[in-house]
């Protein structure tokens, strides 16, 4: 027991380091929200607000057809399971999402990005209530409303954009 809590604590020292230098890279946290919000604003052009703890939105998109429009950027291991809504109001809700989740046993889930949604908030809140789903943390999501919102890799039907190349590319290097 002594000698695996020895390892615990010497790889704890190793993933401190590499945190640090994930932050350091991207003046942000090493925490999965913060490091899902420097790669959107990177890949969509966001301009992240000036703390990470501002209440309804992460951000504004500074160019295209969504100039000017709020985004709240959530990063899931599985967005499947559920959106975390919050009260205050923002235009969009932009998903990064890792893959379904595999069985239970599995005790490590690899970082990664193999779809992103971007979902019109108004929207998604009307078809939420009309279905008498309660919105809060968890709030659940259909299937098909986040296939209808899928960016990446390929569009959905009710994408409210179509990523360009670069962007796609950008976003691979996640996956």
């Amino acid at each position: 027991m002594t000698e695996t809590l020895r390892q615990l604590a010497t790889l704890l020292r190793d993933r401190d380091e590499l945190d640090a230098r994930m932050a350091a890279l991207t003046r942000r946290s090493a925490r999965t929200g913060d490091i899902g919000e420097f790669i959107a604003a990177q890949v969509f052009d966001i301009t992240l607000a000036d703390t990470t703890i501002q209440p309804g939105y992460d951000g504004t998109f500074r160019t295209g057809s969504l100039a000017g429009r709020t985004v709240n950027v959530k990063t899931y291991g599985d967005a499947f399971t559920g959106l975390d809504i919050s009260p205050h109001h923002c235009d969009f809700y932009l998903i990064l999402s890792g893959p379904a989740r595999p069985p239970a046993a599995v005790r490590h889930h690899r970082w990664r990005i193999s779809a992103a949604y971007l979902l019109d908030s108004r929207r998604l809140l009307e078809t939420l209530k009309a279905r008498g789903v309660k919105i809060g943390i968890a709030t659940s999501i259909r299937r098909g409303d986040l296939e209808r919102a899928q960016v990446f890799p390929t569009s959905g039907a009710d994408a409210p954009i179509r990523l360009t190349p670069e962007q796609t590319a950008l976003l691979s290097l996640f996956t």
